[in-house]
C-alpha cells in the first residue's frame, strides 16, 4: 500500500522529534507528503519549505497566506509569496481560500488575498490549495470569476451540492480525519458522490486527527485511517483507494514517488 498525504503542517513548534513522525508515516505506508509553507506573520513562513528541502525524496512544500492571517501581510510578504513560488520545487500555490467561521480577517480582505493568489497560481500555472469553511457560494464565485481550474479543495466538509461546484469548476476533493468523525452524514453522502479519480486523503497534521486518534496531535501516519475510511464509502479495498488517490496526488502536484 502507497499513501500520499495531500496536505500537512510539520512545524517545529508542533514537533520536536520530525524525523520520527516521518519513520512513522513511511512505516504506516505513507510515501509522499505535500507540507504546507502557512504565513504566519510579517515575515514568517515557518520551516515547511526548509523541511522539504531535507527531506525532498518525501516532502514537497507549497506556500500561501491563510485567511486566517490576510489582514496581516504586506506588500513584501506578498513579494516574497511570488518569488518562493516561482521556485520549481514549490508544488502549488495555497493554502489560500476564505474562512467566514471564525472571520479572523475580515471578509473584503479575505477576498482580496484570495484573488491575489488566485493570480498569481494562474500566473505560475501551478495549482491552488484552497482553504473553506463556511463560505462555499462565495469561494466558488471567486475562483470562477478568476479564471482557477486546476487546484484542490483542501479538508473538505461540504455537502454534495458544495462537492458538485468544485467538481463542476474541475477541482479535485481532499478528506481529513474529519470523514471520520460521528454526525457527519452529509460528508460521507458528498464523498459517495465525488468520483474516486477526484479524490485524494490527507491529515492537516497536527490538527483533526482521525478516528481512533481523535482528541491526540495528528501526523501523516495517521492518514491511513482516513484512507480506510473513504474506501468504505466508495465500497473499494483500502488498496485500490491508495492506489487511486496516490496516483491522482502525483498528477495534481507533480510528485516523484515511489
Amino acid at each position: 500500500m502507497r499513501l500520499i498525504d495531500a496536505h500537512c503542517h510539520l512545524e517545529r513548534a508542533d514537533y520536536e522529534q520530525v524525523i520520527a513522525v516521518l519513520d512513522r508515516a513511511r512505516a504506516a505506508g505513507v510515501v509522499h507528503a505535500v507540507v504546507v509553507g502557512q504565513f504566519q506573520g510579517p515575515g514568517d513562513w515557518g520551516n515547511a519549505v526548509e523541511l522539504a528541502a531535507a527531506h525532498p525524496e518525501f516532502l514537497s512544500p507549497t506556500m500561501g497566506i491563510h485567511p486566517h492571517e490576510a489582514a496581516r501581510a504586506t506588500e513584501e510578504d506578498f513579494a516574497t509569496l511570488e518569488r518562493t513560488c516561482a521556485r520549481p520545487e514549490l508544488r502549488a500555490v495555497g493554502e489560500a481560500g476564505l474562512d467566514y467561521y471564525y472571520d479572523r480577517s475580515p471578509r473584503d480582505v479575505q477576498a482580496q488575498v484570495f484573488r491575489r493568489q488566485c493570480a498569481l497560481a494562474r500566473k505560475l500555472d501551478k495549482p491552488l490549495v484552497v482553504h473553506v469553511r463556511d463560505a462555499h457560494e462565495d469561494c466558488e464565485g471567486i475562483l470562477r470569476e478568476e479564471g482557477i481550474r486546476r487546484g484542490v479543495i483542501h479538508c473538505f466538509t461540504g455537502d454534495t451540492a458544495a462537492a458538485r461546484r468544485y467538481l463542476d469548476l474541475g477541482f479535485h476533493i481532499s478528506l481529513s480525519g474529519v470523514v471520520t468523525y460521528k454526525k457527519t452524514e452529509a460528508l460521507q453522502d458528498a464523498v459517495r458522490f465525488t468520483p474516486l479519480d477526484r479524490l485524494m486523503v490527507e491529515t492537516d497534521s497536527p490538527f483533526l486527527a482521525p478516528v481512533p486518534h481523535r482528541g491526540r496531535k495528528n501526523e501523516p501516519a495517521h492518514v491511513v485511517e482516513t484512507a480506510r475510511k473513504v474506501a468504505e464509502l466508495k465500497g473499494v479495498s483500502l488498496e485500490e483507494l491508495a492506489a487511486i488517490t496516490t496516483k491522482t496526488a502525483s498528477g495534481l502536484f507533480g510528485l516523484r514517488v515511489p
